[in-house]
């Protein structure tokens, strides 16, 4: 990709809370891939799974319809396009609805009446809601089958929510992955795990939230994907940004990025061997990237999720039609989003690797495309070769 060239793979979302449903509009998706409603579903049904959802979550079930870019059976190269219904429309429709002046601290409402002018703080809400992520779920569904046909596997778990924190040093990426699949908050730390649920009832008791951190990871990921170019080629940014896009993420770590800059140097780097004609890391403190480009290692990211900002007890605020303070006025929401927040997380990264991939290999159909990623250089010594002689650097022409 050059300089002011778009993206290889991009999408549209479109949609509010409770209208009539979201729809979603992925254009890049190489033609071949076979793909059916059922793929979609499986990770649209893990975002509304989770201990601490909210009500809503009873009341959807969410299921993406394949409008576009697929025929019997396989994508087409077409752009694809999806949509998935809101089955809470229905209650809402055609129906007075009290005004909303009364903004909740931590939410869009407020930004958003500034942006746009707003007469009233409810088409801030209903845009910026979390709703908008299944259409991203289903985006990232797409782009998760597309990488398995390469043998690379995203997924994720969680860390910590509120103060417990989990304890997975030495627990291999793809165990942790499977456990967190079959927990009820997505922790592969069986203990963690139970001390998650009491914290999560707890704060339900006390009519508040909770949030966390969760970590996504991506295996069997080829390195030289992104770039050091430009920077708004390195991956860690691209990364960054479409994880940061998420709402209530307030945070991105690369590896233990933070902890790292209490350690000299010589602590940090991840040192490079040689095995045979491969060439080793014996740590990954750096995340799976260096220099904006992968690796080879298992891409590791941690995003630090808020607790959300429509709490059952009331909060200060300022009732914008009447000037006068107040207090925030509840409408439906999770008491902890950080479970069901791991599959979008997910999503979002497997997005991003597979615009890096594509952009890679290049291609229009998946037949063409694989040969191109067997050919890709791997970390051994005969895929570099160097011949150690020097060279007369910035001559003139």
């Amino acid at each position: 990709m050059e300089e002011g060239e778009t993206m290889t793979l991009r999408f549209l979302t479109a949609g509010e809370s409770h209208g009539p449903a979201l729809s979603v509009i992925l254009d890049g998706i190489p033609a071949g891939l076979p793909l059916n409603e059922d793929i979609l579903a499986r990770d649209l049904t893990r975002r509304q799974q989770g201990l601490g959802a909210g009500a809503r979550m009873k009341l959807e079930h969410d299921r993406a319809r394949i409008l576009g870019g697929v025929m019997a059976g396989v994508t087409t190269g077409a752009p694809l396009a999806l949509l998935i219904e809101n089955a809470d429309h229905a209650r809402w429709k055609g129906k007075d609805i009290p005004p909303f002046t009364t903004p909740r601290p931590g939410h869009a409402d407020l930004s958003g009446a500034l942006k746009y002018g707003y007469r009233d703080l409810r088409p801030a809400l209903e845009r910026a809601s979390a709703r908008e992520t299944a259409a991203r779920v289903a985006v990232g569904a797409v782009c998760r089958h597309l990488l398995g046909q390469f043998g690379i596997q995203v997924g994720g778990y969680v860390v910590s929510i509120g103060g417990v924190e989990s304890r997975l040093e030495g627990m291999p990426y793809a165990e942790r992955i499977a456990r967190a699949l079959e927990s009820d908050v997505s922790c592969p730390d069986a203990q963690a795990a139970e001390d998650m649920r009491a914290a999560i009832r707890t704060v339900m008791q006390a009519r508040d939230t909770l949030g966390g951190v969760i970590e996504v990871a991506a295996l069997n990921v080829p390195p030289g994907l992104g770039s050091y170019a430009q920077w708004d080629r390195r991956l860690e940014a691209r990364i960054g940004a479409a994880l940061l896009s998420v709402p209530a993420i307030k945070g991105v770590e690369f590896g233990p990025a933070f902890a790292n800059t209490r350690l000299p140097g010589t602590q940090v780097h991840d040192p490079i061997r040689l095995e045979g004609e491969r060439i080793i890391r014996t740590g990954n403190r750096s995340g799976g990237l260096e220099g904006g480009i992968t690796n080879g290692e298992p891409l590791v990211v941690r995003a630090a999720m808020k607790p959300i900002a429509t709490t059952l007890t009331p909060q200060p605020t300022v009732d914008l039609a009447q000037g006068v303070e107040t207090e925030t006025r509840y409408e439906r929401s999770d008491f902890c989003p950080v479970p069901r927040a791991v599959v979008i997380l997910e999503a979002m990264l497997a997005f991003v690797l597979t615009d890096a991939l594509l952009e890679k290999l290049g291609g229009d159909s998946l037949a063409e495309i694989l040969p191109r990623f067997e050919r890709l250089r791997q970390a051994r010594l005969s895929d570099l070769p160097m011949d150690g002689t020097p060279h007369r650097f910035w001559e003139d022409a």
